[in-house]
């Protein structure tokens, strides 16, 4: 009989990149997707070696296509003249369901969508990206407030 194989948290396969954490504090998010990422051989090797940035990352939509934009994946050090340009566009991979979701979310004023994180998923580099709409001052000053009571 087969076995189901159990994967420990700590297993290289499923690690965490990169996290967009002020992400959360400049939007609301209202809808959270998963997508796979169109990478080249030097850019899943720099991720490997933990190296990326979501800090200034952004996608849109362009003909029915979600497309990453600023993310910074630097140059693989022992890469020669096929390395990848650092803060290239890079396609990302979903079903059609959640790109017409997303799509049609996407239109109303106000929202956009924004990587949250950047992490492997059983030796697959994937983004969790959010469809979010922006937070004006007194909503980032009040949601700090809320966490303070709720430390104290």
């Amino acid at each position: 009989m087969a076995t189901k194989k159990k994967q420990a948290k700590d297993d290289p396969r499923n690690k965490v990149v990169a996290t967009n954490r002020k992400a959360r504090y400049d939007y609301t998010v209202l809808d959270v997707f998963e997508a796979g990422i169109a990478l080249q051989g030097t850019e899943v090797k720099a991720l490997r070696e933990g190296k990326a940035s979501l800090v200034d990352a952004y996608a849109t939509i362009d003909d029915g296509e979600v497309w990453l934009h600023a993310l910074h994946i630097p140059e693989y050090g022992n890469g020669s003249w096929t390395n990848h340009s650092a803060r290239r566009q890079r396609k990302m991979l979903l079903h059609r369901h959640e790109l017409d979701k997303l799509i049609s979310s996407s239109n109303e004023a106000g929202h956009t969508i924004v990587p949250l994180r950047l992490y492997f998923k059983d030796g697959k580099v994937k983004v969790e990206i959010a469809l979010a709409k922006g937070k004006k001052q007194y909503d980032k000053r009040h949601a700090l407030r809320e966490k303070q009571e709720t430390a104290a």
